[in-house]
């Protein structure tokens, strides 16, 4: 299940300060199971066969990914993953589906109720934004280009 933050673009929210952060709300540790950080660093940050604390509800039955950031400068909801979270996320992602096959990749918005019961999960129905993009297409999003020169 993709997370971000909730944290401004603009600013620096490191696995410690989620850490911290979470710890404050009473939980046993960070919440996800990995963090990646704006240059695209994978944290580990809770051993995935130990339950997260990231989706009331699914937590026994999912692996927790967030990602720095999903504000922007002004504070708004928005998908602001660097290139290089993208990346990253791509290869997490597609490793931790060879570990676990036939998995479904959500965000944690993808979650919300179905209000009006049609079988889709709209943005008016949305409980919150996270993770500011469709986490379903990770493995659509085309790689970087490749330099010329390594």
């Amino acid at each position: 299940m993709i997370h971000c933050s909730a944290t401004r673009a603009d600013r620096c929210y490191t696995e410690y300060d989620l850490t911290t952060d979470h710890l404050r709300r009473g939980f046993s540790g960070a919440g996800y199971h990995y963090y990646i950080r704006k240059n695209g660093d994978i944290k580990s940050l809770r051993p995935v066969k130990t339950p997260g604390a990231h989706a009331k509800g699914y937590n026994a039955h999912s692996i927790g990914i967030c990602y720095e950031g999903g504000l922007d400068t002004n504070g708004r909801a928005s998908d602001t993953r660097t290139d290089f979270q993208k990346h990253s996320l791509r290869v997490l992602v597609m490793l931790l589906l060879k570990d676990y096959p036939g998995s479904r990749v959500v965000g944690h918005r993808d979650l919300s109720p179905d209000l009006n019961h049609n079988g889709e999960i709209e943005p008016e129905e949305w409980i919150k934004e996270c993770p500011c993009f469709h986490a379903s297409t990770i493995l659509q999003d085309p790689p970087p280009q490749n330099p010329a020169y390594l």
